[in-house]
């Protein structure tokens, strides 16, 4: 990951780089917001912006939408600084991170925002078969296409790919087609000159430049418009790019990776993907396969996220005790790995004992939440009860009462229930003006956390 600072953090620069670079991530820092801007338009790139809460940080939202740049803002700025949060947070920023840095706090904010795990941790003869595959082919440029469910790890299986490859001195750049807007991945894929549209204030190197002599990886490639598809083909076929509102096309030298979690070849069938994209992208097939699929996986990434997340959060490391692992093993994982991390994270957050019991394994189950004791078979609640109540009173009690699980922590809250800090604090403040009994803040924690 790779972490842009703007301005002096109140002094605790020092800080929270060391934090984030602890945390794997890579650093840049700029003085100011047009310092900022010259680093990004330069291709250094970045994955999160951490600005200083005192500088103007609706301007720098408002500069990075006009020049079509998309990275998430979090705002930093001295704990008692609540207008200034307020302010950043309205102006766009995802986040606020009082000062000084707290460790916890950064980890899971940036993890939140980044949603990034990439070791790559497996022992069942299915993934090893896949693996082998890839160490066949990593050291070729050819352009391999990474197919699977939705977390089954396919963005991981592309950074060890490029870490195997010839080009692993150079920049891995990754770019989610299905989460930016089509009027703005032109611009982001292939960037941009002064005046090329309304904003362009500057030219701005693309990812593709980016990743020059390295990897891109065109992640959900499936969500890309097909205009830009052409585009793409002729970036494969001629190894050069054209800057939005440029004359002169531009050498690009990148080994592609993309990734699908749809069926490409159905894709192609309803003319909603390119055929000859297909072919240029699908020299190589690796098909992950579902977590259900690769039992053996589940011990060794239930030990691996257990570990990670208690180190994360500066907690003991507790084991899952043998009933709640009969349950992990027994669920079907239709979130595939990125929901047994999800849930391994909310277990070593709520564990108190000396083991992590099944009270703590909560599970999602056709499309319905259950506890421990459902999956052993005592069923989940049905929503019978629920009928006659609004959304907004059901999802009001399930936020109270998550929050009363743990013992009024914000924090763990907002990771259980799936949603940010902020989210959770914007909706605990409507309902304590609406009379509603809140629980108050736990150990260590601000009522504004």
């Amino acid at each position: 990951m790779r972490l842009l600072i703007i301005g002096s953090l109140g002094g605790q620069i020092g800080a929270a780089s060391r934090i984030a670079m602890d945390r794997g991530a890579k650093v840049h820092h700029a003085g100011d917001i047009p310092g900022g801007l010259d680093v990004l338009r330069s291709g250094k790139g970045a994955d999160v912006i951490m600005i200083d809460v005192g500088l103007d940080v609706k301007g720098l939202i408002e500069s990075l939408e006009s020049e079509r740049i998309v990275i998430p803002v979090v705002a930093c700025g001295v704990a008692t600084d609540a207008k200034s949060a307020v302010r950043a947070i309205r102006a766009g920023a995802k986040e606020y991170i009082p000062l000084p840095p707290d460790p916890e706090l950064i980890a899971a904010v940036l993890s939140a925002i980044t949603q990034e795990s990439h070791a790559l941790v497996y022992r069942d003869p299915a993934m090893a078969k896949v693996l082998k595959m890839a160490d066949q082919v990593a050291g070729s440029d050819a352009s391999i296409l990474i197919t699977g469910e939705s977390g089954t790890g396919k963005e991981v299986v592309a950074r060890y790919l490029h870490r195997k490859s010839k080009r692993a001195d150079k920049n891995f750049v990754a770019v989610n087609c299905a989460a930016i807007p089509e009027n703005l991945l032109e611009s982001e894929l292939f960037g941009h000159e002064k005046g090329a549209f309304t904003g362009a204030v500057s030219r701005r190197i693309g990812k593709f430049e980016e990743a020059s002599g390295g990897t891109l990886l065109l992640d959900e490639v499936s969500e890309m418009d097909t205009r830009l598809q052409a585009k793409l083909l002729r970036v494969i076929q001629e190894r050069e790019i054209d800057r939005v509102g440029g004359s002169q096309p531009v050498k690009v030298d990148v080994r592609l990776i993309a990734t699908s979690n749809r069926n490409l070849e159905n894709e192609v069938r309803k003319q909603t993907f390119r055929e000859d994209l297909y072919f240029r992208l699908n020299v190589v097939n690796l098909a992950l396969p579902p977590l259900r699929e690769r039992p053996q996986d589940i011990d060794v990434l239930v030990n691996h996220f257990v570990k990670l997340h208690a180190e994360a959060n500066g907690l003991p490391l507790r084991h899952l005790s043998a009933p709640a692992l009969e349950i992990v093993r027994a669920h079907p994982w239709r979130g595939n790995v990125r929901e047994l991390e999800n849930a391994m994270h909310r277990a070593v957050l709520l564990a108190t004992g000396d083991e992590i019991g099944p009270d703590v394994i909560l599970l999602g189950g056709n499309g319905e939440t259950k506890s421990a004791a459902a999956a052993k078979g005592g069923g989940a609640p049905g929503t019978a009860a629920l009928v006659g109540r609004t959304v907004a009173d059901v999802e009001r009690d399930l936020i109270i009462d998550t929050l009363r699980h743990c013992v009024g922590n914000r924090t763990h809250a907002a990771t259980i229930l799936g949603i940010s800090i902020r989210t959770l604090r914007n909706k605990l403040k409507l309902y304590g003006d609406e009379g509603h009994p809140v629980p108050p803040p736990g150990d260590g924690e601000h009522a504004s956390a």
